[in-house]
């Protein structure tokens, strides 16, 4: 089965040479999820205002693959300062929930310019 490009056009645009996302069988992968609006503003300013920026772009994606966040089995979270850790975690479960939860990483990594980035992995089966 050949794979299927998604572009969301209620996301952000994609910030290089790369997909929203990949269909390929009964799984979409979602590429990094940023703080920029649909016009390609970034949001600055405070981590969760950010956070919610990116949830929302991740969110699109997720819908414009033919799915929505609540079949994520994977998500990588990506933070500028660990320290933003728990407020990260109050604004996840705004999107994801409580129960049924993917599995998540989260790690400090060194983005410049912006604190937060998300990325999933969206089972669109049965």
């Amino acid at each position: 089965m050949p794979k299927k490009i998604i572009k969301a056009d209620g996301a952000a645009p994609p910030g290089g040479p790369y997909s929203h996302a990949v269909v390929a069988g009964d799984f979409a992968f979602l590429a990094g999820a940023c703080p920029v609006l649909p016009d390609g503003t970034w949001v600055k300013g405070a981590f969760a205002d950010q956070a919610r920026a990116a949830f929302a772009n991740l969110a699109e994606v997720a819908r414009a693959s033919g799915g929505d966040l609540s079949q994520a089995v994977r998500v990588g979270v990506y933070l500028r300062d660990f320290a933003d850790f728990a407020t990260m975690n109050e604004i996840y479960v705004e999107f994801f929930g409580t129960e049924n939860l993917p599995a998540r990483t989260t790690l400090p990594v060194a983005l410049h310019g912006f604190d937060i980035e998300l990325d999933a992995v969206i089972y669109l089966g049965d």
